[in-house]
């Protein structure tokens, strides 16, 4: 990035301006993948505004599952401190409005009819009872983009179902897909289907986008959830209409490799990848460990000897990994042609030299009164070579730009912006929230809500106060 917060690149004397700048994106949505969405069209240049209520902000500002403040510290006002917003909510405007009141919901029209984009994940009834289904928000503005967010997508028997990330792995079968041999079903990971999501939303904007500039009309992107987990088991589900197989968990075994496993390294919780693929990757295997009489034993010279003999070769590898540290594994393994990988962890992925090189982890400055400094906020997962992009700034504090948005770009005059923050529907701090309960680091440790933390960490990450 040019310089923290940098708008735009320059290359000799001209300027490079973002792809989506003039767009500019009301943003009504919460928690995860919308909202991480709308941030990574702000690094694209367009001009995002959050809209959340006094009195039920983005979950993501304040509960257990906010991420951590910076340093540990809450301050005064740790709403605007967590880092999981701060990272979703990137290079985005602030308003801070109270929808569930028709004077709120008032002047959210206003701004439907400034906007290119409306982005929403409740539940179809929400917005329907609103008036603001996508039928009527055209009549506001008739080439509006509207993306809507939820968990089974907007007709169908299950389109009312409130829904999360973290609980529809077990309604479209992928935690039937993830787990171990003759195990229970498990989880894939912290809210994988949201970061599909995600994805999914940024694509279907940018189609939109592209399809308006073409033929100057809007459309509604409509993103069930449950579709996207249902796509990523699609193998299992073809193998059950082709075949009538179900297929078992598997756990870290493969289908026709093997060896193939997660391997113990030396050191606490760390690991290793290993897969061989055919009988000459076996032999080489063998060599890395200096044991050449695996490579001569006849049950192990075929893969289906392999895979019969699976668990007594995963612990004599087992003993082997366990003696050394996972990268070193990794570089071995790797050399003798056997794909390998150590397994990693919010340390080593901050301290990647290839993500590095490739500029993912960009220092985001935050205002000076904020009182937070520099800190790492991840990038995107690809690159325009021809437009540089970067993270436009932090997530706004509450409420930050109500009286910019609605004096400036609305027209409201000052007296209608005191009565509406008057009546408690617009505000810059919540009105009702719940404790949060104070933790020291080695205590997140040991209740198991961090794996461990470094008290460098500012001089590892390079941040500066």
């Amino acid at each position: 990035m040019e310089d923290d917060g940098a708008r735009t690149a320059r290359t000799g004397t001209a300027t490079i301006r973002p792809p989506l700048e003039g767009l500019r994106v009301i943003d009504i949505s919460n928690v995860f993948s919308l909202p991480y969405a709308g941030g990574l069209l702000a690094d694209l240049g367009a001009e995002v505004i959050k809209i959340e209520g006094p009195g039920r902000l983005d979950s993501t500002r304040h509960n257990p599952t906010s991420g951590m403040h910076p340093d540990n510290e809450p301050g005064a006002d740790p709403w605007n401190r967590a880092s999981t917003f701060n990272l979703l909510n990137r290079g985005k405007k602030s308003v801070a409005l109270d929808l569930r009141r028709p004077e709120g919901r008032e002047v959210l029209r206003d701004l439907i009819k400034t906007g290119d984009i409306l982005m929403e994940n409740f539940t179809p009834r929400v917005m329907r009872g609103w008036g603001l289904d996508y039928p009527e928000v055209v009549k506001l503005r008739a080439d509006i983009i509207m993306v809507s967010c939820s968990g089974f997508g907007r007709e169908g028997p299950y389109s009312q179902y409130p829904a999360q990330a973290t609980t529809q792995e077990a309604t479209h079968g992928l935690t039937d897909a993830t787990g171990y041999i003759g195990g229970e079903p498990s989880k894939a990971g912290q809210s994988f289907v949201d970061f599909l999501a995600t994805w999914a939303l940024v694509m279907g904007t940018l189609l939109a986008v592209r399809y308006r500039h073409r033929f100057g009309k809007g459309q509604w992107v409509d993103v069930g959830m449950y579709q996207l987990g249902c796509f990523m088991v699609s193998e299992r589900i073809l193998d059950w209409e082709a075949n009538g197989r179900r297929v078992e968990r598997l756990g870290n075994r493969h289908p026709w490799r093997a060896p193939q496993g997660c391997y113990r390294c030396a050191g606490d919780d760390q690991w290793c990848v290993i897969s061989v693929r055919d009988d000459a990757e076996w032999i080489a295997l063998c060599g890395v460990m200096d044991r050449p009489d695996l490579a001569a034993d006849a049950r192990y010279a075929t893969t289906a000897g392999r895979r019969a003999a699976h668990d007594e070769i995963d612990t004599i590898i087992g003993a082997w990994t366990a003696a050394l540290p996972k990268h070193e594994v990794m570089a071995r393994v790797q050399a003798a042609g056997v794909p390998a990988g150590a397994v990693y962890d919010a340390r080593d992925l901050h301290a990647d030299p290839h993500l590095r090189a490739r500029g993912l982890m960009e220092m985001v400055r935050f205002p000076p009164e904020r009182g937070i400094g520099r800190r790492p906020i991840i990038g995107r997962p690809w690159r325009l070579d021809k437009t540089p992009l970067s993270v436009r700034g932090p997530g706004p504090t509450l409420g930050q730009h109500n009286r910019e948005v609605l004096q400036d770009l609305l027209g409201y005059d000052a007296a209608r912006c005191a009565a509406l923050e008057q009546a408690g529907i617009m505000g810059t701090e919540p009105t009702k929230l719940r404790p949060l309960v104070p933790l020291s680091m080695d205590q997140r440790v040991r209740l198991g809500r961090l794996a461990g933390w470094d008290p460098d960490y500012k001089a590892r990450l390079g941040i500066e106060d």
